[in-house]
């Protein structure tokens, strides 16, 4: 049976002997302190009988102990207790016995018999104490009702004992069933992802519990991986689609270079080629960098870093280009905005911004590069009078290769704002998108190091 060898039915067995063995102390501890104590009480009477007794027959000799023996039967003759004074050959003297008993001796010095009545054979417990000149006294009680306590007690525990074991057991099986059934569920939902159906969720009951839990979390993990797959198809996808073109680019350069017969014209398409394959170049090392920082396998260079420095440096850079474009390009810095960091993830950061805000902004426009410190962290923020991007689309522009429909045309292979992307990560950096009125404004928060 399957549910027998489920790791709840097995705990809920250990449980059951545990609590098995629990009940067992309890119920030794009860016996202990009700039937033992009713044993102590009827041994102690039985004791002070028989000193009492010893001393009546030493002060009132034989004679007299006849006599106090009839006096304490006949003034209570259903007390239960139990007389038997007899010579060396234990033939009675007196007592309420007709006859010495035959006794079960036990090793703590006390005895135990069958005593007849007219309620037919009950049991008894006694002393023995020897007189002088060889004669014995019997001092005892009658234990029915502890005799019968006793049984209650033992048949209460066994019963009890055994239907709480079994209870237990098919609390475990009931248990281990919803267990399963919960186990189960996930199982089928792991064995639809194998076979490629990444729809499969995991249903939750509501409660709250550590199930569905486990659940919310197994249903935000196939969401994530649903994500990234998606992500995987559509890189494919776009890295077969646009480069595609370069490719097919590259090799009709090639061709037409090997059927030219003048070296000039063929030396210009062999210099197309090698431009083309130094794009293609570029493009894969993009990928390969953004897959080592988003991996968490790059190795970067941690060090102290004037954000003041590199926007300097960047803006510098592009300066030639956007005046080339007739386009407004310019820095306020108002703090050094020294961080943490690798400083050539960090200019390329910087330096990709600027190149698409460059690239899309039209002549004439402008181009605002702020370096401001908060409270919190330092921000860096680039905004650009160009097209700018739709509030539905801010996201996907950071995925690798996505271009939007109006930019197609410009050149570029749509890893720029990915690898932005990707440098803030790995500095635990907030990377945000918005409305610059016209155009787009890119803010990147650095927490203060």
């Amino acid at each position: 049976m399957r549910v027998i060898r489920t790791s709840t039915f097995q705990l809920t067995l250990l449980y059951a002997t545990f609590f098995a063995l629990s009940i067992t102390i309890l119920a030794g501890f009860l016996y202990w302190s009700t039937i033992g104590y009713m044993q102590r009480q009827t041994d102690a009477t039985i004791e002070a009988e028989v000193t009492g007794l010893a001393e009546q027959y030493r002060s009132l000799r034989l004679l007299g102990l006849v006599r106090v023996i009839r006096e304490r039967i006949e003034a209570n003759p259903d007390s239960g207790a139990i007389y038997l004074f007899a010579d060396r050959n234990y033939t009675p003297l007196a007592g309420n016995l007709d006859r010495w008993p035959e006794l079960a001796s036990r090793a703590d010095g006390w005895y135990s018999f069958r005593h007849r009545t007219r309620r037919g054979d009950v049991p008894a417990r006694a002393r023995v104490f020897a007189l002088p000149e060889g004669l014995v006294l019997l001092v005892g009680r009658e234990i029915a009702d502890l005799d019968r306590t006793t049984s209650i007690f033992l048949n209460a525990l066994a019963w009890g004992g055994g239907i709480a074991f079994i209870l237990s057991l098919l609390g475990g099986v009931l248990m281990s069933s919803s267990v399963l059934r919960r186990v189960e569920q996930i199982n089928a939902t792991t064995h639809q992802i194998i076979s490629g159906d990444l729809s499969g969720r995991v249903q939750s009951r509501g409660t709250g519990d550590e199930f569905d839990e486990l659940a919310d979390n197994f249903n935000r993990m196939l969401d994530e991986i649903e994500r990234l797959l998606s992500r995987v198809r559509h890189v494919g996808d776009s890295i077969a689609h646009d480069l595609r073109t370069p490719l097919t680019r590259l090799r009709n350069s090639l061709d037409e270079a090997a059927r030219m017969d003048n070296p000039i014209d063929a030396r210009q398409r062999i210099e197309d080629a090698l431009a083309d394959a130094d794009g293609l170049l570029r493009t894969f090392s993009a990928l390969l960098r953004i897959a080592n920082i988003e991996s968490g396998s790059y190795a970067g260079d941690e060090q102290r870093v004037s954000m003041r420095v590199l926007v300097d440096d960047a803006v510098e850079l592009y300066q030639a280009l956007a005046d080339e474009r007739h386009i407004l390009l310019s820095a306020s810095c108002s703090t050094d905005g020294d961080i943490c960091g690798d400083r050539d993830l960090l200019f390329q950061l910087l330096a990709n911004l600027i190149d698409n805000a460059v690239k899309y902004t039209p002549e004439g426009g402008r181009i605002e590069v702020e370096l401001e410190e908060h409270a919190q962290c330092i921000v860096l923020r680039v905004a650009d009078s160009g097209p700018g991007i739709p509030a539905e689309l801010r996201e996907r522009v950071l995925d690798s290769f996505y271009r939007l429909d109006s930019s197609r045309h410009a050149p570029g292979n749509g890893l720029g704002l990915s690898l932005v992307k990707a440098v803030a990560d790995y500095h635990g950096a907030a990377l945000s998108l918005g409305d610059n009125r016209p155009g787009l404004t890119v803010e990147v928060r650095f927490a203060r190091g």
